[in-house]
Formats: C-alpha cells, sequence, structure tokens
C-alpha cells in the first residue's frame, strides 16, 4: 500500500498531511514506530536534490512543512521513537547541513533537516509491507528559486503548537511584598529534539531536567510556590518558556543550562542577565548558540514585535530590571557561598531570548560547561547539585526579603 503525492505546480501548498491506511496484520499504531537506521538514508540526488529513505517498524500519520531563513524541512510524526538514533547518522550528502529529531510534543515527534540552499517537496511517499507491517517513507527534494522557496515556506498554523490560545488577560499580579509566597518559575533548558550540549554520553538536557527537580524540592521546603516549564524530556519552543511563566503570575524566572564553547577553556557557574550588547564574545556566542538550537528544533518566532508592544515592554523594564540585577548579585552571592565554583568573571548579559519577559525577573544560570572535565563531574555528582540547590535558594530567600521591603517603600 501506498499514498503518493506530487507537489509539482503546487508550490503554494504550506502543509502536507498524510493519514496512512494500515493493512490487515499491521502492528498497532499505538505502539511507537521505531526507525531502522541501517536502511535508511538521506542522499544527493542527480540535479542538486536530495532524496530522504526513512525505514519504520510500522506506518504512521505524518506532516511536511518548509521553513525559511535558514532553509529547513520539517516532517512531524504521530509517532517515532528516535531515542538511541542520531539523525545526523543518515546524511550523506553535503547538500544537508544538519539533520535532528526526538519529541516536540507529547504523541508527536519531529525531524528537522537543515539545508544548504532552497529545496521544495516533489514528492513524498509511505509504502507499508502488509506481511511484516513494516513501513518505508520516501521522501525527494529538488532546487527551487529561492523566490518561489520563500513563497511557499511557512509554518502551518496547526504546527504552532507553541502560541498560547488569545485570552483576556487577568489583571497583573502585584510585586511580592512578604504576605504572600514568592512564586518561582524553573526552566530546565532544552529537551526532547533539542539534546543542548552534549560530550559523551552527557546531555545537557537531561542534567538540567535533574537539578531542575531538585531545586523544585529544595525551594518548596523553603517555602516557595514552585512551577517548571518542561517535567520530562520534551521540546519546549522559546516563545512558550516565558508564556507558561507569565500564565503562572510568576514572581521570579530562572532558565537552568549547562553550555559548552569550543575552546574548552571556560568552567565554573555564570549568571546571565538579558543585554542587547552581549558583555563579552563568549557570551555572545552563547546566546546565539541558544536561540540556533531552538530555531533548528523548532519553529522561529522572533522578530514578531511591534513598535508599540516595544516601547510597552521598555516601560516596564524600567521597574524589573534593577529588580533583576539585584537577584543576579544574589545568585552569584548564594553559589560562591554553597557552590564555591563560578566563572572568571560570574555576572554577564547578553540577548538570550528566554529572558525576554518585560515583566518578571529573570536570569539564566550556567551552572557550568559541559566542555570542561571539572565542570562535567561536578554537573553528574548529586552531592554537588545539592549544593548549588542550597546556594540558589539561600540567594532567592534574600532577594525576596530585600525585594518586599523595596515594595513596601514603594507604596509610602
Amino acid at each position: 500500500m501506498h499514498v503518493p503525492f506530487t507537489v509539482g505546480r503546487a508550490l503554494g501548498a504550506l502543509a502536507l498531511w498524510v493519514l496512512v491506511a494500515i493493512p490487515s496484520g499491521a502492528q498497532d499504531l499505538s505502539a511507537l514506530a521505531r526507525p531502522d537506521m541501517a536502511r535508511s538514508a538521506i542522499v544527493g540526488l542527480s540535479g542538486g536534490g536530495v532524496k530522504l529513505t526513512l525505514d519504520l517498524s510500522q506506518p504512521v500519520p505524518y506532516r511536511l512543512f518548509t521553513l525559511a531563513d535558514p532553509p529547513r524541512l520539517v516532517a512531524d510524526f504521530r509517532e517515532v521513537d528516535w531515542r538511541g538514533a542520531d539523525a545526523v547518522d543518515l546524511i550523506r550528502t553535503d547538500r544537508v547541513d544538519t539533520a535532528r529529531a526526538g519529541v516536540v510534543r507529547p504523541g508527536w515527534s519531529r525531524l528537522v533537516l537543515a539545508l544548504r540552499g532552497p529545496l521544495a517537496v516533489h514528492s513524498a511517499e509511505m509504502r507499508s509491507d502488509p506481511v511484516t507491517g513494516r513501513a518505508r517513507l520516501t521522501l525527494d527534494l529538488l532546487p527551487v528559486d529561492p523566490e518561489s522557496f520563500a513563497a511557499q515556506a511557512r509554518v502551518p498554523q496547526t504546527a504552532l503548537w507553541g502560541l498560547p490560545e488569545p485570552e483576556t488577560l487577568p489583571p497583573p499580579r502585584r510585586r511580592p511584598d512578604g504576605t504572600r509566597p514568592v512564586r518561582v518559575v524553573l526552566d530546565p533548558g532544552h529537551g526532547g529534539i533539542d539534546p543542548g550540549a552534549e560530550h559523551a554520553d552527557v546531555r545537557e538536557a537531561d542534567l538540567m531536567l535533574s537539578f531542575g527537580r531538585e531545586l523544585r524540592d529544595a525551594l518548596r521546603r523553603a517555602g516557595f510556590e514552585v512551577v517548571m516549564t518542561r517535567d520530562a524530556d520534551i521540546f519546549v519552543p522559546l516563545e512558550t518558556r516565558i508564556d507558561i511563566a507569565r500564565r503562572a503570575h510568576a514572581d521570579v524566572f530562572l532558565s537552568l543550562h549547562a553550555d559548552a564553547l569550543a575552546d574548552g577553556h571556560a568552567s565554573g557557574a555564570t549568571i546571565y542577565t538579558l543585554s542587547e550588547t552581549a558583555s563579552d564574545k563568549a557570551s555572545a556566542l552563547l546566546a546565539e548558540r541558544h536561540d540556533r538550537d531552538a530555531l533548528l528544533a523548532g519553529v522561529d518566532l522572533s522578530g514578531q514585535d511591534d513598535v508599540i508592544a516595544k516601547v510597552l515592554m521598555d516601560l516596564a523594564r524600567t521597574e524589573t530590571t534593577p529588580r533583576t540585577d539585584r537577584l543576579a548579585d544574589a545568585l552569584v552571592a548564594g553559589l560562591k557561598q554553597h557552590a564555591g565554583h563560578l566563572y572568571k568573571k560570574p555576572r554577564l548579559s547578553a540577548s538570550f531570548s528566554v529572558l525576554k519577559a518585560p515583566d518578571i525577573p529573570s536570569v539564566l544560570i550556567e551552572l557550568g560547561f559541559l566542555s570542561s572535565a571539572g565542570d562535567r563531574d561536578r554537573l553528574s555528582s548529586p552531592e554537588w547539585r545539592q549544593k548549588a540547590a542550597r546556594g540558589i535558594v539561600a540567594a532567592l530567600v534574600d532577594w525576596a526579603a530585600e525585594d518586599a521591603a523595596q515594595a513596601g517603600l514603594l507604596r509610602r
């Protein structure tokens, strides 16, 4: 059985949905399909095109669309289990820069190919074997001119899982004044299709999820209310992380990371605040990598602010920025006292998109660098993570007391 699709002249199509009919005797679609990497590949075609062949343990519904700047092909599946398989291993052509695959939301996985140039879907076909129940997706991409590619490369509305539904916003939550618990939103970086930094079998996404859970428990014991942007190995777009904080009426937003630098010399914890101009070159590179990782793993919605919104956000930041600076200083002091290993310049700034909520004090904590052997050992140690959690809790206790006192002065 097969389901053919030929784009040909229909370059205006935004997305392709294929609901695969299952032959009698095939496997139950409730089980996850698994890729056979040995029988799958991404190869070049004559004329500059690319062919993707993906062998699966069973057929699944899938959807295809393309995105520009940079050019990408996105394939969503319900659902392919990519655990233990690296999509980069499929690439056999220099016409594809990189490939990423993994969970993008519960029940859905995503494969993203970063293309070297504008390539449009020419044909897509999934054949299933009525005897074994296995399936094979064959996809041909052919070169098109940049204008045609840009005209049809956009996100179908049904793929915008990260966007909140329009709603009537309640009145803003009053600034903490000591009469109620402070609500902290913890944001374990990366996840799902986006593993973050990796070294051997250590993944940033896994480490930060473990630390996020440990820090959540420690904060709750200290009397804080805590919400997490993710509590599983799933992909959460940057915009959604901020939206979760706003929906939770967060008083504080902490994004947790443990990145890597190419030179491998940096080590120690660093506290980042938002700035359009990075405090140093390394900070600029980290911010660029964080945003590019999210871009290659999902949907880019940056640059959507209009002029009026920017003015309003700048006004909100006149109050939030000094509170954020005091929070960052407290975190540096807390980590120095309890964990004891900080970067040579522990207070830095850069244009991290995840810090751009104008009304919530937000910082990004780089607990260390996976490119440093010493940091990897510390980050992998439950005992060291416990010390780091104690330092962050102590910092938030001190900051909350000072912030409440400042709020009282403002009311007078």
